[in-house]
């Protein structure tokens, strides 16, 4: 059985990931979204809150289930037995820092494969920072995350 992980921090969950995720899910038996702690970011979610978001929305999605790292990704590799790593790419900026975590992964644990798929032109300017933002002055964040990350950034602000 191929397995893979996307991993990422997810707060929240966009319509970018969405797709990652769906597409990702194609290439894989199992595709597991590994909803991590980022020491560099203030969360507005819990890690909780985060995996109940993102299962509520690939539910249609039978290979794919979500779980919590809050160390390492490889380390999870390690225990899950996994050498595949899936990353979004949305712009040329996006690259070398991936291009980087590739590298240390690969360091890490020497059989580590990083395979990085490409936005759609739709996505590619989405964040999750820039959805907090929007969503924290009252913009339009409808289509840029899920109806119930929608309504959930509204409960937050």
């Amino acid at each position: 059985m191929n397995k893979a992980v996307y991993p990422g921090s997810f707060d929240p969950i966009t319509s970018g990931h969405l797709d990652i995720i769906k597409r990702a899910s194609r290439f894989v038996d199992k595709l597991i979204v590994l909803v991590c702690t980022n020491p560099k970011k203030q969360s507005l979610f819990s890690i909780q809150k985060r995996v109940k978001m993102i299962e509520n929305n690939i539910l249609d999605l039978p290979n794919v289930e979500v779980n919590i790292c809050q160390g390492l990704v490889v380390d999870f590799l390690k225990v899950k037995d996994i050498e595949l790593i899936i990353r979004g790419l949305r712009a040329i900026s996006d690259f070398e820092e991936e291009f980087k975590m590739a590298l240390m992964n690969q360091k890490l644990k020497e059989d580590t494969e990083t395979i990085m798929l490409v936005a759609k032109g739709k996505y590619q300017y989405l964040s999750s920072s820039a959805v907090k933002e929007v969503a924290q002055f009252n913009g339009c964040i409808k289509d840029l995350v899920p109806k119930n990350v929608e309504q959930e950034l509204k409960n937050k602000f």
